[in-house]
C-alpha cells in the first residue's frame, strides 16, 4: 500500500473515498489524538480531505484543516500546533489522474516503515478504534499555516541586494516561493501560478523537459535564475542565468558544499553521483548513502553530525529547519547563494560530471532475479553495500542493481569517472541482471 513517499495511484482504482476513510480511521486508532490536514490542488483532493476527516473523527482523533497548502507547510504546522500527526492529500509530481496521501510526525519526517506497517495492518484488519456518538473527534480551520511558514523560511535566509528570479509553480502549491522572495526584496516573476489540479501549463514534476518554458524565459531575460516547483512544492529544481537546467546531482552538491563543513556527513542515496563525494571532500566533508526515499534520508540526518540531505529528485532537507523536504526553502537558499557567491552558471560548473549509465531490464520475477544477483555479487566482489539493492564499488567505479519498487523490473545504474570505464561497469552489471533473468 505504501511506497517511499507514501500512498499514490490513480483515483477512482487505487485511491478512493473508501481508502482515505480507512487511512483516518488507523490512524485515530494508533493514537494520535489530533491530525494537521491538508491537500494540494487536485480537484479529487476535496472528496479525500473529507473522508480522512471522517475517519479521523469516527476514531475520536481532532483534525486541524489548513487547506490547500504546500506539504512543507502542513508538514512544518503540526509541531507549531502541537499536534500528533500530519496528513496530506497530494500526489506530489504524479500527472493530474493520481491522488494519494503522506503521513507525517511533528519533527517533519515522513511516517516510517514501522509506523507505515502499523497502518497498513490496521486497513488491513478493519482493526478501528470506533468511537461513540459522544466521543467523536472535532474538526477545526487553521488559516495562519502558509504566514508561519513564510515566517520560518525568511528567519532563515538572508539574501544580499535585490536579485531577480522566474519561478514556475507549475500550477500546484508552491506560490509561497514567489511571496516570501519579494518579501526578502528580490524582483520575482511567476509562471503557471495559477492553481490548476489538472496542470494545464506543464505536467507537475519538475525537470529538463518540463521547464523548457522556464528555461526560454530566464535565458531571455536579465533573470538570475529559474525554479521549478512539482505540485505539492516539496520538491524544488533550478535553471541558471543561461536559460540551462542545472543537473540534480550539481544541485545536490551545490547545496551539499555549501551546507557540509569540515568533519560534517551529508545524507543522500544509493544512487546519488561520486560528484558528490568529490564536492564534499574538497571541503573536508563527506558523503553518507540511504535507501531511496526522502524518508531514510530524513531519518538519517537526524544524526548529530548530518547538517544536511537529499534526493537528486529534488528534496532538500535542512535539518536545523525541518525533516521534511521543503522547497520554498530550498528556493529561497538557492537564491541567496547566488546573491553571495555569483551566477549559478558557475556555482553549478565547479562540479565534476561524471559519465552516468542507466537501464531497465522488464524480468519475470524481479524478487528472484535480486536475490540471486545479490547472493553472486556478494560472493565476487570486496565492497558490497546491500542497504537497498546492490550497490559496489570497483576499481573503475560503482554500479547499482536495485528492483523497481512499482514494476516488474530491475534498474541498473553506473558511473566512473571517464567514459571507457563507467561503459565497463555498466556491462558488468547488465550482465549480473541478463544472466539471472
Amino acid at each position: 500500500m505504501f511506497g517511499t513517499s507514501g500512498i499514490r495511484g490513480t483515483v477512482g482504482d487505487e485511491v478512493t473515498a473508501d481508502l482515505a476513510l480507512a487511512v483516518g480511521r488507523a490512524v485515530a486508532s494508533e493514537g494520535y489524538d489530533s491530525v494537521v490536514l491538508g491537500r494540494d490542488v487536485r480537484e479529487s483532493g476535496t472528496m479525500l480531505v473529507d473522508a480522512v476527516a471522517a475517519g479521523l473523527r469516527e476514531c475520536g482523533a481532532d483534525v486541524i484543516e489548513v487547506g490547500v497548502e504546500s506539504t512543507p507547510t502542513v508538514a512544518r504546522s503540526i509541531a507549531h500546533l502541537d499536534a500528533d500527526a500530519g496528513i496530506v492529500v497530494t500526489a506530489s509530481h504524479n500527472p493530474e489522474t493520481d491522488n494519494g496521501l503522506k503521513l507525517w510526525t511533528p519533527s517533519g519526517k515522513a511516517f516510517g516503515p514501522e509506523q507505515r506497517n502499523a497502518i497498513e495492518r490496521r486497513i488491513r484488519d478493519s482493526d478501528y478504534e470506533l468511537g461513540a456518538w459522544d466521543e467523536l473527534g472535532t474538526r477545526r480551520r487553521y488559516e495562519d499555516a502558509a504566514a508561519f511558514h513564510a515566517d520560518a523560511i525568511a528567519g532563515a535566509v538572508d539574501i544580499e541586494g535585490s536579485p531577480t528570479a522566474v519561478v514556475d509553480v507549475g500550477n500546484g502549491t508552491g506560490g509561497i516561493t514567489a511571496s516570501v522572495l519579494e518579501d526578502l526584496g528580490c524582483s520575482v516573476e511567476t509562471l503557471n501560478g495559477q492553481p490548476d489540479g489538472s496542470f494545464p501549463g506543464r505536467p507537475s514534476e519538475p525537470n529538463a523537459d518540463t521547464l523548457e518554458t522556464l528555461a526560454t524565459v530566464v535565458e531571455h531575460t536579465d533573470a538570475d535564475l529559474g525554479i521549478g516547483h512539482d505540485g505539492d512544492a516539496d520538491r524544488m529544481m533550478a535553471v541558471d542565468e543561461t536559460g540551462t537546467f542545472v543537473p540534480k546531482d550539481a544541485l545536490l552538491a551545490v547545496f551539499a558544499r555549501e551546507a557540509a563543513g569540515e568533519g560534517d556527513r551529508v545524507a543522500a542515496p544509493v544512487d546519488t553521483s561520486l560528484a558528490v563525494d568529490d564536492a564534499l571532500t574538497a571541503v573536508g566533508a563527506s558523503l553518507t548513502r540511504t535507501r531511496v526515499g526522502d524518508v531514510y534520508v530524513a531519518e538519517r540526518a537526524t544524526e548529530a553530525d548530518v547538517s544536511f540531505g537529499g534526493e537528486p529528485s529534488g528534496a532538500w532537507i535542512w535539518p536545523d529547519e525541518t525533516l521534511c523536504p521543503d522547497g520554498p526553502l530550498a528556493a529561497c537558499k538557492l537564491v541567496a547563494f547566488v546573491a553571495s557567491r555569483g551566477p549559478l552558471s558557475e556555482l553549478a560548473g565547479e562540479i565534476e560530471r561524471y559519465p552516468i549509465r542507466r537501464t531497465s531490464i522488464e524480468v519475470a520475477d524481479k524478487t528472484a532475479v535480486m536475490n540471486a544477483v545479490r547472493e553472486r555479487v556478494t560472493a565476487s566482489y570486496d565492497n558490497v553495500d546491500t542497504l537497498d539493492g546492490v550497490r559496489v564499488e570497483t576499481d573503475d567505479g560503482w554500479f547499482l542493481i536495485r528492483a523497481s519498487g512499482t514494476e516488474p523490473l530491475v534498474r541498473i545504474t553506473a558511473e566512473a569517472r571517464a567514459a571507457a570505464a563507467a561503459e565497463r561497469v555498466f556491462d558488468e552489471a547488465s550482465s549480473l541482471v541478463e544472466d539471472e533473468s
